[in-house]
């Protein structure tokens, strides 16, 4: 519902206003971008110069988000999430098992986060041996993403496996499962 809203125009900003809006951001300050949707464009392509004018504000802050767009295909949009993370904002690769989630790794164009199967341990390991925990937030009372902060950690060696939550829980560990 919110996607849509998004989509039709009732909610979200211009591009200008949001990079106004993050160079406001005291310095240091830890922002995520997109709760829901992805990185600008037009389909599965990273506008780069969209992309660019997000991680020129982010500039001295901690900004991070997460894509789905692909780029193990894509080198266009892989140098866009290289570039972006090499910059200073962090964009996590999302993957859909952790099979996906290895993949993802080989191309070090940024960390990766992956959905993980309801019942995985705190601790796992991909099918080629990279070390992954589920994210802490979800195993933790005492902990959120705002005192956490692993999402925004672009040179993090783990992978972060979120465990599917969520009216769509079945459909989304189906397809962590592969």
């Amino acid at each position: 519902m919110h996607w849509q809203k998004v989509s039709n125009g009732e909610r979200g900003n211009s591009l200008d206003l949001l990079a106004k809006q993050i160079r406001a951001f005291p310095r240091g300050q830890v922002w995520r971008h997109n709760q829901a949707g992805d990185l600008p464009g037009i389909g599965d392509d990273i506008n780069s110069a969209d992309l660019q004018k997000i991680v020129d504000a982010n500039k001295g802050r901690r900004g991070f988000t997460y894509t789905h767009k692909p780029c193990e295909q894509n080198e266009s949009n892989r140098e866009a999430v290289k570039s972006a993370n090499a910059n200073g904002f962090t964009i996590n690769l999302s993957a859909n098992n952790l099979a996906h989630a290895d993949r993802l790794a080989e191309l070090q164009a940024g960390p990766v986060v992956t959905i993980v199967p309801q019942g995985t341990a705190n601790t796992f390991y991909t099918p080629q041996g990279r070390k992954g925990i589920v994210c802490p937030a979800q195993q933790r009372d005492d902990i959120t993403c705002a005192n956490c902060q692993l999402c925004q950690r672009s040179a993090r060696s783990v992978i972060i496996g979120f465990i599917a939550h969520g009216t769509s829980k079945k459909k989304a560990d189906a397809i962590a499962q592969g």
